[in-house]
């Protein structure tokens, strides 16, 4: 007698023995795997049905019945361990008995050989009605095919289930969607699972099926590029996992990983979680961009004139398209390129766009990344400013930026732009504390940071540094110290200048030193807190560092911060910052004024009006010009000129007032010097600005009011929720005035609304240091009493509130 080993024809016999010789042999062979092994078992399981369906027809006398395949055995994709799900369909004419006898002569040998089986037995009218009562039901009917009988029955009824399907999509399609949402609730993420379920978790096979269901309703489509070869790939890790365990197992288990790894040919269960986590990625994106395009179809059938008013503000926007940057506008509830935008012309328009949905709260068009993609033009190295500030719009933009940013990647365009990405992307955290992979962790701590940015000087490199932080991870070693090498590189790429690039360095290498020392050294020991403050080197650097410390954990998971973590670290940053302070250089007066500024100056005075000057500024890679304005020293001379500035849609990067007194005049005269850039278009003629600007200033101009009529007639998205503003007084920095701080969302009118809060209050402003860093402004402020003194420190502490309450 041949031996299973040795016979090598998968054929089956009628007979379960025959049948499970040749499965066992189909499964056992080293060349059959993946698409062709699956496709090959069913093809073995359908002659074997097919074999008792025709005997039991025979024995019983059964006419007009048909066995058909649905769900994964319907698309003849069976896994070692699948499940066989089979409808005996009929069409209701045989006798009752009979009809049992003949279910039983099938459903018995599948049972007897230990094979999980679903099984019903159905007319077409019963079957089509308990798919319109069951959800689940109709997904498995929608690839129903017939294994053994009369097909003429399934033809009838797939007509009909398919005819059902789209016809019922609007009411179908939600249906499903939640069941998605239900189950991604249940199962976690995929991509960010320690031990995934590669069926049920979101981006796992069940949600790449779904996607099968939307395409046949006709109503959208998934992305299909990179789709089937993620299922593929999820499928045969499924299989693997099977052979492995051989349980009919969807769970990918720690202690089997490596086994599975080695029978898909990877090199470890990292290498293998990667492979899965891909996948998962591929599909989860597919989801977010189909089910996005399901509720915009759904929302424009529904949206007509009567019903219109129950669609809300996103109903009511369909179809407009606003202004969101220069090159990209909000079209029907999504961020797209403008009918000019030139991908190929502007190489900045890859972040501008991405910068201004996340900041809108937008999800970004598909064609758009993908045009984007295909036609973007490579940034030059270094990064031009504008290029870099929008990047840290991006990171700062809060919670949307995780969609937009996984929006780009999927192109490919984040690797693209930092090709170091490459290394972290998807990659595995084998620490239990962690809840997602490097990649998502980054961007989590920077959407952490982006909450915490009042909190520090430099708001920049925050988000820099938590971008980068784990970046070294991708590396062999310590990731810190590679980390520090890796970061170093990319800012340098990115275009910070040398001291920035220094900084960046620091907090990657030392960004788990804060957390690190408060929980493992005694901080009464002197040696504890010097040793830190060598490593931090500066009080600026300290700040950041804690706030980067902070988001970190947070974005780690919810064990890795708690009050008393957050309690121990500020302890130690404040006793490190005593140290640091302790030797530090105290902060400078403002700079002396330029030739350029003094003449202007005494123009004003000579006139005694506001004298200003565009001047373009010297840097290649300068964002906007410098306007140059001077104004004899008068009430209200910094909310009309911020105010004026606003009107013209002019976004103010930095700006700089101090006061002047000239020799041998009498008077002073402000000289304010802005760094401006148009919001869309071309800069406004300086004339134009001019006689603005002397109408605010005698009052002829209501600068408040035309605010309000613009905010009122094109109200701006507000898609993320900032952190409030913070307004602090500074202490011992200097003993001329009393210093403000004042670190709030870079917003239109911002200034105006500080200036006129400064203006109620009866202070005397000498001098403002203005810095917008991405989406967050940092403005300074030096203030004195009418006759030039500091202000009481109780006062001091009325304006900052005050201040606070008007920018809330």
């Amino acid at each position: 007698m041949t031996s299973v080993e040795e016979n090598t024809d998968h054929t089956a016999d009628s007979g379960p023995s025959g049948y499970a010789a040749a499965r066992l042999r189909l499964l056992q062979e080293e060349s059959q795997s993946g698409p062709s092994r699956r496709s090959a078992l069913a093809g073995l399981t359908d002659e074997w049905l097919n074999a008792l369906f025709a005997a039991a027809v025979r024995e019983t006398g059964v006419r007009g019945a048909t066995l058909v395949a649905v769900g994964g055995y319907g698309r003849a994709e069976l896994s070692p361990r699948s499940d066989l799900d089979l409808l005996l369909l009929h069409d209701g004419k045989a006798d009752p008995r009979a009809l049992s006898a003949l279910a039983d002569r099938v459903w018995y040998p599948v049972w007897d050989l230990g094979l999980a089986l679903d099984h019903s037995v159905r007319t077409p009218a019963e079957a089509r009605r308990t798919a319109t009562e069951d959800l689940k039901v109709h997904l498995g009917l929608l690839d129903a095919r017939t294994v053994a009988g009369d097909a003429g029955l399934l033809a009838g009824l797939r007509t009909s289930v398919l005819a059902d399907w789209r016809n019922q999509a609007a009411k179908r399609l939600p249906e499903l969607h939640s069941l998605c949402r239900e189950r991604a609730e249940r199962a976690g993420e995929l991509r960010f699972l320690l031990e995934p379920d590669l069926k049920e978790a979101r981006g796992g096979l069940r949600d790449a099926t779904a996607l099968r269901a939307v395409a046949a309703s006709w109503l959208a489509d998934a992305p299909r590029e990179g789709l089937a070869d993620a299922r593929r790939r999820l499928l045969d890790a499924r299989d693997a996992l099977h052979l492995v365990t051989g349980r009919a197992t969807d769970r990918l288990s720690l202690q089997e990983q490596d086994q599975v790894a080695d029978r898909l040919g990877l090199l470890d269960a990292d290498a293998l979680l990667r492979e899965v986590y891909e996948a998962a990625r591929v599909v989860a994106y597919a989801g977010d961009v189909t089910w996005r395009e399901v509720g915009r179809v759904l929302r424009a059938r529904a949206a007509r004139p009567r019903l219109r008013g129950l669609l809300g503000a996103r109903g009511d926007r369909a179809g407009t398209r606003a202004p969101l940057a220069e090159g990209v506008v909000e079209s029907d509830g999504e961020a797209v390129l403008a009918l000019a935008a030139r991908p190929d012309r502007d190489p900045v328009l890859a972040l501008r766009f991405a910068a201004a949905a996340a900041q809108a709260g937008l999800p970004v068009s598909l064609h758009a990344v993908r045009r984007l993609a295909a036609q973007g033009k490579p940034l030059p190295v270094p990064w031009p400013a504008e290029a870099r500030e929008q990047l840290l719009t991006l990171l700062g933009a809060g919670e949307p930026t995780v969609a937009v940013w996984e929006a780009l990647e999927a192109e490919g365009l984040i690797t693209r732009l930092l090709p170091d990405w490459e290394r972290v992307r998807c990659r595995p955290q084998r620490n239990p504390v962690h809840t997602w992979t490097v990649d998502r962790h980054l961007i989590e701590t920077a959407v952490r940071a982006s909450a915490l940015t009042r909190r520090v000087g430099r708001p920049d490199l925050l988000l820099m540094a938590a971008l980068l932080h784990d970046i070294g991870k991708g590396w062999p070693g310590d990731h810190s110290v590679a980390g520090e090498t890796i970061a170093r590189d990319v800012a340098a790429r990115i275009g910070f200048d040398d001291q920035d690039v220094a900084v960046l360095g620091t907090l990657v290498r030392h960004h788990l030193l804060l957390i690190d020392t408060a929980t493992r050294r005694d901080l009464d020991d002197p040696a504890t807190v010097r040793t830190v403050a060598d490593a931090v080197g500066s009080v600026g650097t300290l700040e950041i560092l804690h706030a980067l410390t902070e988001a970190d954990a947070l974005a780690t998971g919810p064990a890795a911060w708690s009050a008393w973590r957050g309690s121990l670290v500020a302890d130690l940053a404040a006793r490190v910052a005593a140290v640091l302070r302790g030797s530090a250089p105290a902060a400078g007066e403002p700079e002396i004024p330029t030739t350029e500024q003094e003449r202007l100056a005494v123009e004003a005075l000579r006139t005694g009006e506001p004298v200003l000057a565009l001047q373009a500024r010297q840097e290649e890679d300068a964002v906007g010009v410098d306007l140059v304005v001077a104004v004899p020293d008068q009430p209200g001379v910094l909310p009309a000129v911020a105010g004026v500035l606003a009107l013209h849609r002019l976004t103010v990067r930095a700006a700089d007032l101090r006061s002047m007194e000239l020799p041998d005049r009498l008077g002073e005269v402000l000289v304010l010097r802005w760094r401006v850039a148009a919001e869309y278009g071309s800069l406004p003629q300086a004339s134009r600005l001019r006689t603005d600007l002397v109408r605010a200033l005698d009052g002829s101009l209501d600068v408040p009011a035309k605010l309000a009529d613009r905010e009122a007639a094109y109200p701006r998205r507000r898609g993320v929720v900032p952190p409030p503003p913070r307004v602090t007084v500074v202490p011992e920095v200097s003993s001329l005035a009393t210093v403000l701080e004042v670190r709030a969302p870079d917003a239109v009118g911002l200034l105006h609304r500080i200036g006129r809060a400064l203006e109620s209050a009866g202070v005397r402003v000498r001098s403002a240091h203005v810095s917008t860093l991405g989406a967050n402004a940092v403005d300074t402020l030096y203030v004195t009493t009418p006759e030039g003194k500091p202000l009481d420190p109780a006062v001091a502490a009325d304006l900052a509130a005050s201040v606070t309450a008007a920018l809330s």
